[in-house]
This record gives C-alpha cells, structure tokens and sequence, in this order.
C-alpha cells in the first residue's frame, strides 16, 4: 500500500451504512474492471477535448471572432468534466491494468489542475463519511448557490484560477491551507506531504512551460485551449455536478437519503463519467463507472426513484429552497419502497 492510500490518520467515526444487498457472484460481475471500456472512456473523452480544441484554432483562422468565443465557450463546457473523469481515476476503478488508471489519472490531473494526492485524502473520508461532518468536509450541507459563483463558473473564472494556483503554491512549499488539510496530512506523515508538495511543482511548472512557449512562439492559443482551459464556460457541468447531494439529509447511514441519481442522456452521460448514477456509486465504490446502469437494474428494488431529467432535479432543488426559507432546518427525504 502507497503512503497515499491511506493518508487521513485520523479515525473518521464509524458507520454502518445500508446497501441494497446483492448475490456475491452478481457483485463479483458488476465490478469487473475492462481496459477497453476504459479506453473507450478516457481516451474517447480526451479525444473530444482534442476535437473541440481542434476547432477553435479552426474558426479562429477562418471566421469572425463571435466565433470564435463560441467555439472556445464549447471547448470549456467540454474541459469542465474532466472532473469528473478525475474522480474515477482517483477511484482506481477504470482499467483493469493498475498502471493504465495510474497513467491517465495524472494526465487527467495536470490538466485539470487537480492533485490526485489531495483529493485520493480527501473523497476517500467523503465516502466513508458522506454528509456527515467534521469527518466529511468535502460536501458540506446546506449548501448554497450565489449567483456570482455561478456566472463566474458558466463565463470567466479568474477568482477561481487565482485559488488554484495560490494552492499549488502553497501545497509546493509544504504549506497546508485549511484544518482539513492538516487532518488528511498530518505532520508525523512527512512522506505524504512531500508527495502533495511533488506534484503541485509538477502541475505549476508544467504549466507555466506550456504558457511561456505559447506566448512565445506567438500561438498564444494553445495556453488558452489548455492551462486556461479549466477556468471559463464550467457553467454547464457545474449545474449538473451540484446536483449530487444539494437539498437531502445529513448525519444518515443511508445512501438513498443523501444522494441524488439523475437520468441523463447518452452524450451528458458520457461527459459526466456516468456520475448521474450518484446513489449507486456511493453504495458500492467499486462498481466502474460503466457499470452502474447495471448496478441500478439489480438494485432498482430498493431505490428512491431517480429523476429523470435534470430540469425534473433542479425543480426538486429549487421547491427544497423554497422550503428552506421558511424553515432552514428542513431536509427533503427521498422517498424509498417498502422492503420486500
């Protein structure tokens, strides 16, 4: 086991969380892992980022520069889930092949300017603990939704690329930021921190190289489609990745109560990692993002009912806000079926 597997030292309180039960050879199935349909995945993600990117050099030669905005705001709605695919890489659930899953899970860090070091520390706490804090502070709830924020998200972010970058400054030099921080890298884990410190060199170095030569070779766009890439037009998937727990209940030993799952369709889906099947990856990480439309089918018993489109998730949220102003302490409940 790498220093990095288990980094958070301090014991998070345990809880015993209800999973709809599943036959040991169906779960044994379901998280079989495939290296083609992790390629498929992964490479057929970047391979759209390519696309997109592609296209905005294109419009940039031959049409207006209106286009050429929009092309860019098309490229950034796109890049804006490599999240997501980040996510299921730290998960180490996408290939068969470890080496594979570790190879594209730092190309989908750097560039997304993510730290696989922190966040592995981080969302591991987040499932072991969802919703409930001090020992989840990855998602704490109520959470709220300031216009600003996500104006700055949908158009140009530079607050927020002016926080990732202070981070990986910090994170450079040793220096932690937050109580969370220093609760996943505690001072007696040197080896942790000094991988942390690593790999936010490599990103700001990597990074600052791909600028410098851009601007000076006079292709000022390839830093624009790249390092920049992360910080304008997330509107889109930042709509859609809140979903995930806004509105329910906290401090409950029951996935179904605190997680949301959304139907999507089959482009978003693929952009999203498969992540709109929310519940089911938290009640069994280890089912590939591939399969949880599986995992549904054998669950679907005992499941609250998803939403079916995304507009039909923002009106739950928007109807628990307007409950919330009358009452801040009300939670929604998700609905579930009787137990045959």
């Amino acid at each position: 086991m790498s220093s990095t597997d288990n980094l958070a030292s301090e014991p998070a309180r345990p809880i015993s969380w209800y999973r709809v039960p599943i036959p040991r050879e169906t779960l044994r199935q379901l998280t079989e892992r495939s290296d083609w349909k992790g390629f498929l995945q992964t490479v057929g993600y970047l391979a759209l980022l390519g696309a997109s990117a592609a296209a905005v050099f294109i419009v940039h030669a031959r049409l207006p520069l209106p286009w050429l905005f929009l092309a860019l705001f098309v490229h950034g709605t796109f890049w804006a889930f490599l999240l997501n695919g980040f996510h299921e890489l730290v998960h180490g659930t996408v290939f068969r092949t470890k080496w594979l899953n570790a190879f594209f899970l730092r190309i989908y860090s750097f560039l997304s300017w993510n730290s696989h070091i922190l966040f592995r520390a981080s969302h591991m706490r987040h499932h072991a603990s969802t919703l409930h804090p001090p020992d989840d502070e990855e998602v704490i709830l109520p959470l709220h939704l300031p216009l600003g924020t996500f104006l700055s998200c949908a158009l140009v972010n530079p607050l927020g690329m002016w926080k990732v970058v202070r981070q990986h400054v910090m994170h450079s030099f040793g220096r932690l930021r937050t109580p969370w921080e220093h609760l996943l890298f505690p001072d007696r884990d040197q080896g942790a921190k000094r991988l942390l410190a690593r790999w936010s060199r490599i990103v700001l170095v990597g990074h600052l190289a791909i600028i410098a030569a851009s601007f000076a070779t006079g292709h000022w766009l390839i830093a624009v489609v790249v390092s920049f890439a992360r910080f304008y037009a997330g509107g889109f998937q930042w709509v859609i990745n809140i979903t995930q727990h806004i509105g329910l209940q906290d401090n409950v030993p029951d996935f179904r109560l605190c997680c949301r799952t959304i139907k999507l369709n089959p482009f978003v889906t693929f952009l999203y990692f498969r992540m709109n099947w929310h519940t089911e990856h938290h009640m069994y990480a280890a089912v590939p993002c591939y399969s949880l439309s599986k995992l549904r089918k054998v669950i679907d018993r005992e499941m609250p009912p998803f939403k079916r489109s995304l507009l039909d998730a923002w009106k739950e949220i928007f109807s628990i806000f307007r409950l919330q102003a009358a009452n801040p302490a009300y939670q929604h409940v998700n609905p579930l079926p009787q137990r045959t």
